[in-house]
């Protein structure tokens, strides 16, 4: 039996598979279960070998990552996607985090970076790359560049059923805090926060913190504050 976290790389590239295992498995706690070069065999992969986290290349022949992100996603999986891109600012990274992808990283990571992220998204407790998230958020989130995607928000009824605390707390999430900053600015425990925002997840829907980010910025709960992003 597999221990610790279980890892799928995904990637037309060999090259790039190879060196992400041999970062990976040189951690005790990773476990590199296997690798795929499309989406469509990442997600087959992911219903036989069940995963804990997917690195997943966008732009791959027969199914690229963003559906394959999505089909991973709507088949009620617990694996949670990590999208590989190589611009920061990549309209294809945003697309994967509506897909339903956790987080991305540009493909030219640190190793120490990499490892970190794998960690943080395995466990569900935190952003990864808040800044650089909140940035390709606010970029395409305007709709000028995510084809299909409307400038206009429109309040979810899911809002209503938040306690006005869970409200406080979502716009914090959304903002990029941690569990710890959130604790110390609204003078909680950080056990209360992890409980406030397991509820808002339920209650909204969504599996992870960065769902919340996109959430809260496709709602309008979160207006776009820097034009210069």
């Amino acid at each position: 039996m597999v221990s610790g976290i279980k890892v799928l790389l995904v990637d037309d590239q060999p090259l790039l598979r190879m060196g992400f295992r041999l970062i990976l498995e040189g951690e005790e706690d990773f476990t590199v279960v296997g690798e795929a070069s499309d989406g469509l065999e990442a997600v087959k992969q992911v219903e036989e070998l069940e995963p804990d986290v997917v690195l997943m290349d966008v732009r791959m022949s027969a199914m690229d990552g963003i559906e394959a992100t999505r089909r991973i996603s709507a088949s009620g999986s617990e694996a949670r996607v990590i999208i590989l891109t190589t611009f920061d600012l990549d309209e294809y990274a945003f697309s994967g985090l509506q897909a339903g992808a956790s987080a991305f990283l540009l493909k030219d990571v640190a190793p120490a970076e990499l490892v970190q992220a794998v960690r943080l998204v395995a466990s569900g407790d935190a952003v990864v790359a808040p800044r650089v998230t909140q940035r390709l958020l606010e970029t395409y989130v305007r709709g000028a560049h995510v084809p299909g995607h409307s400038p206009t928000a429109h309040r979810d009824p899911l809002l209503d059923d938040l306690t006005p605390r869970e409200t406080e707390i979502l716009t914090t999430i959304a903002e990029g805090l941690s569990n710890a900053e959130i604790a110390h600015k609204f003078f909680l425990s950080e056990a209360t926060v992890k409980t406030h925002v397991r509820r808002i997840l339920s209650k909204l829907q969504l599996r992870d913190r960065v769902q919340v980010v996109v959430y809260a910025y496709e709602t309008g709960l979160v207006v776009p504050s820097n034009p210069d992003y």
